[in-house]
C-alpha cells in the first residue's frame, strides 16, 4: 500500500469531529460505514477516540503505516488515538466497531476504559480457542443492542460492558505463563491478588511490599509503570468498589459500612467516599437506589446521619482522605461532612 504524506484526522471515518457534549460512544456494523466507501477505508487517524473493530464473518486486513495485518475472524482490533490505521474488507464481512472519546468523563473516571487510551500500538487479538472469546462477543453484541436500544440508563451499561470488555482483551492479549515473563506484570498480579483478599484490614503499603520482597518506593514505582496508578490508588479503588456495592446492594448503615472496610471513623470514610467519587455515602445510596427502582421522587425519608467524633485522624487516614502533595496543617479544621 502507498502511504500518503498526509493522513487525515476524522472524528468517525469522513466526518468531522462532533461537538455534542453528550457525545461519548458510537456503535455501527462494519458494513454500514465501508461499504459506502467500496469496502476499503483510507489510511486516517483519530485524535481522540479509541476503537474496537470486532470482525465475526468474513475477511480484512488492517492497514497500517507499518504494513498489512491479516484479519481472520473472530477478532478485535483494539485502535488507540492518534494512530495511522485503514481498513479493507471483503463484501461479506459481519462485525461491528465501537468509537469511544478518549478524554470523556465517563472513560477517564475509568481505571480500565482509561488505560486503553494510553496505548502506543494497535492490539490484535484473536478469540478463537479461548475461554472468554465466546463471552467476550457476546459483551461486544450487548454493547451495540443497548446503543441501538437509546434506554435511559443504557449508557451506564454501555460502560459496565465495555470495561468488561477491555479487561477481556487485556486477559487474552496477555495470558498469564506469557504475562510472568515479566517480573513486573508477576509482582502487580502479586498485589493485585493480595489486595482482594486483605483491602478490608487496610493494610499500609509497606506491608504488601514486604510480602512481596521489596520496598514501598521499588513497589510504587512497579505499580505505576504497569497500571498508571500507585498502591495505595490501586487498594482504594478496590475498597471504594466495595463500598459502592455495600451502599447500594445492602441495608448497612453508613457506620457498619466504613467499619467493615477498616475505617475507623465514619467521618473519615465519608471524606474519603466523597474525595473519590463527588458523592457523599447517604447521597450516593439514595441516588441509585432511586435511579435503579424508576423513582423520580427526590425526597427520601431514610437519610442516614454520621455522627463525626473528635478523635485525632492517624496520618495514614489523613493520607486516605487529600491528594498527595497536598499540605494539611495540624489542628486546621477538615471540611464539613454531610452524610
Amino acid at each position: 500500500m502507498r502511504v500518503s504524506t498526509h493522513v487525515p484526522t476524522y472524528g468517525l471515518y469522513g466526518e468531522q469531529i462532533s461537538q455534542s457534549p453528550d457525545f461519548w460512544i458510537h456503535c455501527e456494523t462494519i458494513a454500514a460505514r465501508s461499504s459506502a466507501y467500496r469496502w476499503e477505508i483510507g489510511l486516517h487517524r483519530h485524535e481522540n477516540f479509541i476503537q474496537l473493530l470486532y470482525i465475526c464473518d468474513g475477511v480484512g486486513d488492517a492497514l497500517l503505516e507499518s504494513g498489512r495485518v491479516p484479519l481472520t475472524p473472530p477478532c478485535i482490533m483494539l485502535m488507540p488515538p492518534r494512530v495511522s490505521h485503514g481498513y479493507r474488507f471483503s463484501h461479506d464481512v459481519k462485525g461491528i466497531v465501537i468509537t469511544a472519546v478518549a478524554d470523556h468523563p465517563r472513560i477517564a473516571a475509568d481505571d480500565h476504559l482509561r488505560v486503553a487510551t494510553s496505548l502506543k500500538d494497535p492490539q490484535l487479538v484473536s478469540l478463537r480457542a479461548h475461554g472468554d472469546g465466546a463471552y467476550l462477543e457476546a459483551t461486544i453484541n450487548r454493547i451495540a443492542e443497548e446503543f441501538e436500544a437509546r434506554r435511559l440508563d443504557g449508557d451506564d451499561l454501555i460502560q459496565l460492558h465495555l470495561a468488561t470488555s477491555l479487561m477481556l482483551l487485556g486477559r487474552l492479549a496477555a495470558p498469564r505463563d506469557r504475562m510472568l515473563e515479566d517480573p513486573r506484570q508477576a509482582k502487580v498480579q502479586a498485589l493485585t491478588e493480595m489486595i482482594v483478599r486483605s483491602f478490608r484490614t487496610r493494610l499500609p503499603v509497606a506491608e504488601y511490599a514486604r510480602r512481596l520482597n521489596m520496598s514501598a518506593t521499588h513497589l510504587n514505582r512497579v505499580a505505576r509503570e504497569v497500571t498508571g496508578s500507585t498502591v495505595h490508588d490501586l487498594i482504594m479503588s478496590r475498597v471504594m468498589d466495595e463500598a459502592r456495592r455495600a451502599l447500594v446492594f445492602t441495608p448497612a448503615t453508613i457506620q457498619q459500612i466504613s467499619g467493615d472496610l477498616g475505617f475507623a471513623d465514619a467521618g473519615y470514610f465519608t471524606r474519603c467516599f466523597r474525595k473519590r467519587t463527588g458523592w457523599t455515602p447517604g447521597a450516593f445510596r439514595r441516588a441509585e437506589r432511586q435511579r435503579l427502582n424508576g423513582s423520580a421522587s427526590s425526597n427520601d425519608d431514610s437519610a442516614e446521619i454520621v455522627h463525626i467524633g473528635t478523635r485525632r485522624a492517624s496520618e495514614e487516614e489523613v493520607a486516605d482522605c487529600f491528594e498527595p502533595g497536598v499540605a494539611v496543617v495540624a489542628g486546621q479544621e477538615g471540611p464539613s461532612v454531610d452524610a
